[in-house]
């Protein structure tokens, strides 16, 4: 059964690799990439994507969507991932064109065209989706499952000591996709250390395939195994793909809970915080009155807790050969 993809991304290194795994796969239909300001600027962003969409032999259409937070000025992360986005690659300028058209009108007519059946693919900061749940509600009942890479189940972040970057670009973004009741499952950052880290001798490997997909992903990477020795990793961490292929094969997520998550938008410590309510004390009468008067807060995502990395290595390496 064919699984029809609407990718949201802010295209670096990790998310062009995402983006490679969803248009090679077999089994996935990309019906549409959208934009969002992250990683790098959405116009750049956008021609990442048409340059990655070009090298798989695609014509899938690209539009570009907001390009700042709802709130906050935007802040990149090209120290991590180059000038441009890839590695300093410095790629050519793709022939494949901008899709006419805004994202967030894009996000709405493909998700009401095809209720039920669009599964929702999230990448970067979560502005695009926000503001189109703003401008339309009905979208959260029309996306079939959304697969958000963001957030960290508490436990350490990636930008502050507890939070992740695409969370914490936009945290109000956040907070109102995780409240809108779409059926979300988080895939946090901290999945894409450990035993998901590409090694130096499973990139070795990589380089001796050697098709232009798999130096792709070495060669847009490099900067990034070079930022990740300052976390002391020695390898490629890739959190991207490892939400793409639990988006394109669910069994690589092993274990999971629903859970009350929330995001802190306020602190200036904490933002971009995604609080998750592992125990679901705040679903308790009488746990929770300091934090709420007693309000029950019902469990709103499907939270991540363990991955099958050797899995997801599995079809990494397949979307290269």
């Amino acid at each position: 059964m064919v699984t029809k993809l609407l990718i949201d991304t802010d295209t670096a290194s990790d998310d062009a690799v995402a983006l490679l795994m969803a248009l090679r796969h077999p089994d996935a239909e990309v019906v549409a990439i959208t934009i969002v300001s992250g990683n790098v600027e959405a116009e750049l962003g956008a021609r990442n994507a048409r340059y990655t969409v070009e090298l798989c032999g695609r014509r899938v259409p690209v539009f570009k969507g907001l390009d700042k937070p709802l709130l906050r000025p935007h802040e990149n992360a090209k120290r991590f991932h180059g000038q441009d986005g890839l590695g300093n690659m410095n790629c050519p300028e793709p022939l494949l064109p901008l899709a006419e058209g805004h994202a967030l009108d894009a996000l709405i007519r493909f998700c009401a065209g095809q209720a039920g059946q669009m599964t929702l693919v999230t990448l970067g900061p979560l502005t695009n989706i926000a503001a189109a749940l703003l401008r339309e509600p009905r979208l959260a009942g029309w996306v079939k499952e959304a697969f958000v890479m963001g957030g960290a189940a508490n436990v350490i972040g990636n930008v502050t000591p507890s939070a992740e970057y695409n969370i914490w670009c936009d945290p109000e973004a956040a907070r109102i996709v995780f409240h809108s009741g779409m059926k979300i499952l988080m895939i946090g950052w901290e999945h894409s250390i450990g035993a998901a880290v590409l090694s130096p001798t499973e990139m070795k490997e990589l380089e001796k395939i050697g098709t232009p997909y798999a130096r792709f992903v070495l060669d847009c990477n490099r900067q990034v195994v070079e930022s990740g020795r300052e976390f002391g990793i020695e390898g490629m961490t890739l959190p991207d793909p490892v939400a793409m292929a639990i988006a394109l094969d669910r069994r690589i997520c092993t274990r999971s809970i629903r859970a009350f998550v929330d995001v802190e938008t306020l602190s200036e410590l904490t933002r971009g915080e995604t609080v998750v309510d592992r125990l679901g004390v705040l679903n308790q009468e009488g746990r929770s009155l300091v934090l709420g008067g007693g309000r029950r807060r019902e469990a709103n995502v499907e939270v991540c807790l363990a991955i099958d990395a050797r899995r997801f290595k599995q079809i990494l390496f397949q979307s290269v050969r």
